[in-house]
């Protein structure tokens, strides 16, 4: 695994390890010990996956403390555009955000720590997300910030968006809990 910095030191781009022969393709997804050297100390407490159309828009979603948590994130089919924003009040970078495109082509996750928001736009007819999160979902701590209220250019005409996502206060009226 290699790790990649991010313009936001926290975040980090993942390349996992990936070996094709005439069997098919065998993608290491987690490894403990490479994540430690790179300053990541990650437990894994659940994990999931989403399966979305193209022009799909998911987020921006965290949970409060004490039920935060850290998620690495990756595709299995498809193509996304994922986001990390970071909610953390007194972070250097509060209000900044990364975004990079995770695939199974590209065998590229994305490391993102407790403190931020995270969600994704589907550039491909279906994707398959891939969820490691360091704590467990609690329905109560559940949250978010409206997509369209940070500045990101989503670059999608008429996104698919749930009604859930769409009722989220914008980054402007939000009162960050980190």
């Amino acid at each position: 695994m290699e790790i990649i910095n991010t313009n936001i030191s926290d975040v980090k781009l993942i390349k996992q390890f990936r070996a094709e022969d005439a069997r098919g393709t065998f993608v290491k997804t987690f490894h403990e010990t490479s994540l430690k050297k790179a300053g990541i100390d990650f437990e894994m407490k659940e994990s999931f996956y989403s399966v979305s159309h193209k022009n799909v828009i998911r987020g921006m979603h965290f949970q409060h403390p004490p039920y935060d948590h850290a998620k690495i994130v990756f595709c299995t089919e498809g193509t996304i555009v994922d986001v990390a924003l970071d909610i953390r009040k007194n972070s250097p970078t509060y209000g900044q955000y990364v975004s990079a495109e995770l695939s199974f082509e590209n065998n590229t996750a994305i490391y993102i720590p407790s403190g931020f928001a995270h969600g994704f736009k589907t550039l491909t007819d279906k994707a398959t997300t891939f969820y490691f999160v360091s704590s467990e979902n609690n329905r109560e701590a559940d949250d978010g910030i409206l997509h369209t209220s940070f500045g990101l250019n989503w670059d999608i005409e008429n996104p698919i968006v749930s009604i859930r996502d769409m009722a989220f206060k914008g980054f402007e009226e939000f009162k960050s809990p980190f």
